[in-house]
C-alpha cells in the first residue's frame, strides 16, 4: 500500500500551505487533520463544526495565539490533539468542552502561565498530557480533578516553585510525573498521597535544598523510580537521614543516588552526597557526645561540692557543740 493509499483509507488530510484560517472546503468524511507549520493565529468558535469525525487533529507550530470558546465543541470524536509549539498563553474554562473522547492532549512549547480548576474538567478519558516548555508557575487546586484515567504528566521547564497538597488530587492511575527543569524549593509532605499508581517521578534539576522522609512516605506503589539530582542540597546530618531511609523504603528506588551533588555548605560543595554521607551524622553526634559528656562532669561535679559543702557544715556545727558543751562544764 502506498502512502497517498494509506492516506485516501483513513481519509487524512494535510493542510501546510500557509494558511491564516480552517479552511471550510475540507471533506466533512476527514479523520485525520494536520494543519501545521500554517499561520492561524486565532482557533475561532467553530471552527471545526463541520467535521464531526476528527479523531486526530495537528496545529502544531502554525502560530496559534488563542483558542476561543466553543473551538472543539463538536469534536466528540477526537481522540489526540496537537496544539505544541504555537503561543498559547492561556486557555479558557470552556477549552476542553467537547474533548471527553480525547485521550491525548499536547500543549507543550506554548506560553502557558497557569492552569486553573475549570480549563480541563471535561477530560474525563485524557491519559497523556503535556504540559512541557510553559511558563506556569501557578497550579490551582482542582485543575486535574477530572483525569481519574490520567497515565502520564509531563510538566518539566516550566516555573513552578511549590508543591501544595491537593494539586494531584484525584490522579491514581497516574504512572509517570515529570516535574524535572522547574523551581521547585518546597514540597508539601502529603502531595504525592494520592498517586497510588506512580512508577517514576522526577524531581531533577530543581533548586531544593531539603525535603521530608515522609514526603515520599505516602507514595505506595512497588517500584517506585524517584529521580532528585541536580538540585541545590544542603548536605548534612538531617539530609543523609532522609536518604538513608528511603534507601531502607524497598519500594522506593532513587536512581540517580550517585549524581546526589552537594551545594552547601562550602566545605561539600561539588562532593556526591553518596561519598559523605556516613560522615554527615559523625560530627553531630561527637557534639552530642561532648555535651552529654560535659553535663555530666558539671552533675558530678555539683554533687561532689555540695556534699563538701554539707560536709563543712554538718563539721561546724560539730564543733560549735563540743565547744558550747565544754564551756558549761
Amino acid at each position: 500500500m502506498t502512502a497517498e493509499d494509506f492516506k485516501a483509507k483513513v481519509k487524512i488530510l494535510d493542510i501546510a500551505a500557509l494558511v491564516q484560517e480552517v479552511p471550510k472546503s475540507i471533506p466533512t468524511d476527514t479523520e485525520h487533520l494536520d494543519l501545521s507549520k500554517n499561520n492561524l493565529t486565532i482557533l475561532p468558535a467553530k471552527a471545526f463544526q463541520s467535521f464531526w469525525r476528527i479523531n486526530i487533529l495537528l496545529i502544531s507550530s502554525s502560530n496559534v495565539k488563542e483558542v476561543e470558546d466553543g473551538a472543539f465543541t463538536v469534536l466528540g470524536n477526537l481522540w489526540r490533539l496537537d496544539l505544541q509549539r504555537n503561543d498559547i498563553r492561556q486557555l479558557s474554562n470552556s477549552f476542553s468542552i467537547g474533548l471527553s473522547f480525547l485521550n491525548e492532549l499536547i500543549l507543550s512549547d506554548n506560553n502557558l502561565e497557569e492552569l486553573n480548576s475549570q480549563m480541563f474538567q471535561y477530560l474525563d478519558n485524557v491519559q497523556k498530557l503535556y504540559l512541557n516548555n510553559n511558563q506556569i508557575s501557578n497550579i490551582q487546586n482542582g485543575a486535574f480533578r477530572s483525569m481519574t484515567r490520567l497515565r502520564q504528566l509531563h510538566l518539566q521547564n516550566n516555573q513552578l516553585d511549590i508543591l501544595n497538597n491537593g494539586v494531584f488530587f484525584m490522579l491514581q492511575s497516574l504512572e509517570v510525573l515529570n516535574l524535572q527543569g522547574n523551581q521547585i524549593k518546597n514540597v508539601d509532605s502529603g502531595v504525592f498521597t494520592s498517586l497510588t499508581s506512580l512508577t517514576l517521578l522526577n524531581l531533577s534539576k530543581n533548586v531544593l535544598e531539603r525535603i521530608k522522609y515522609k514526603t515520599f512516605l505516602g507514595i505506595q506503589t512497588w517500584g517506585t523510580h524517584i529521580l532528585l539530582s541536580e538540585n541545590n542540597w544542603t548536605c548534612d546530618c538531617e539530609l543523609q537521614r532522609v536518604f538513608g531511609k528511603l534507601h531502607s523504603v524497598q519500594r522506593l528506588i532513587v536512581d540517580d543516588y550517585n549524581n546526589v551533588i552537594c551545594l552547601e555548605p562550602p566545605g561539600l560543595k561539588d562532593l556526591p552526597l553518596a561519598s559523605v554521607d556516613t560522615q554527615l551524622c559523625i560530627a553531630e553526634t561527637v557534639t552530642v557526645l561532648v555535651i552529654t559528656f560535659t553535663v555530666f562532669i558539671t552533675v558530678v561535679a555539683a554533687i561532689v561540692m555540695a556534699e563538701r559543702n554539707r560536709k563543712k557544715r554538718t563539721g561546724k556545727h560539730w564543733s560549735e557543740e563540743s565547744e558550747d558543751f565544754d564551756s558549761q562544764n
